[in-house]
């Protein structure tokens, strides 16, 4: 039995390099349709992060530590909001279908489907638009503030938030009447949230690195009445 097990994972295995070897893996600046873009990417697992936009293949590795530690932060934030929030949601590069485009935000917080959420997960990918997207961007020229932000916006993502690493800037784009805009920090430095009350975030701690000060701004958040408002508002809208 054993070795028959072995046999069977040895022919997978060539089976599935025979097919890598028959479709061409991804490179940035390929002109594909969506249904060839996820073909190949889909023979080639090796490949982890690409998106297409606009038609034309955009790919994001390697990623700086500074990149990865950032990342990580802001999910912390986000996932310690999930937790205190029934029927939201948070994940990492989840693959999103917006149409023709295929996108990989890097940290996304949404509503779910059957508390009112616009996303919903089909097969093992996103469709619709989650409430609100972030990206760990290098800098204001990456295409996260250019392409990306116009597929954002035209798809319908109510809040985009970029963390701009060499500016070492916050900017947090509203969706109003179809355009982005920028949402302005209080005195202190402090963002808050229009979709998801109690999301909040200071600025100045973030960029610091005083991930303790960031957490105490958030629960501050989530202890108003908005929030908890906005906990019960989501559970009168479960569907069964």
């Amino acid at each position: 039995m054993r070795a028959a097990a072995v046999t069977r994972n040895i022919e997978q295995e060539e089976t599935m390099a025979t097919v890598a070897q028959d479709v061409p893996p991804l490179a940035a600046g390929d002109n594909l349709t969506r249904d060839e873009f996820m073909r190949r990417w889909e023979a080639h697992p090796e490949i982890k992060r690409s998106e297409l936009i606009g038609g034309v293949v955009y790919t994001s590795f390697p990623v700086s530590v500074e990149h990865a530690d950032r990342e990580g932060d802001v999910g912390g934030w986000l996932f310690v909001y999930k937790t205190a929030t029934p029927g939201c949601a948070t994940g990492h590069g989840s693959t999103t279908f917006f149409g023709d485009d295929v996108v990989q935000a890097d940290v996304n917080l949404r509503i779910l489907r059957e508390y009112g959420g616009k996303s919903w997960v089909e097969g093992s990918y996103l469709h619709g638009a989650p409430e609100l997207f972030t990206e760990i961007s290098r800098s204001s020229s990456a295409y996260d503030l250019h392409q990306k932000l116009e597929v954002y916006r035209e798809a319908g993502v109510q809040e985009y938030v970029a963390f701009l690493l060499y500016e070492r800037q916050v900017r947090w784009h509203i969706l109003v009447n179809g355009e982005y805009e920028l949402l302005q920090p209080d005195v202190a430095g402090v963002y808050r949230s229009r979709v998801f009350p109690g999301v909040w975030l200071d600025g100045p701690a973030f960029w610091a690195g005083d991930t303790q000060a960031v957490i105490t701004r958030l629960h501050e958040g989530i202890a108003t009445p908005e929030h908890q408002e906005f906990v019960a508002r989501l559970a009168s809208q479960k569907r069964a």
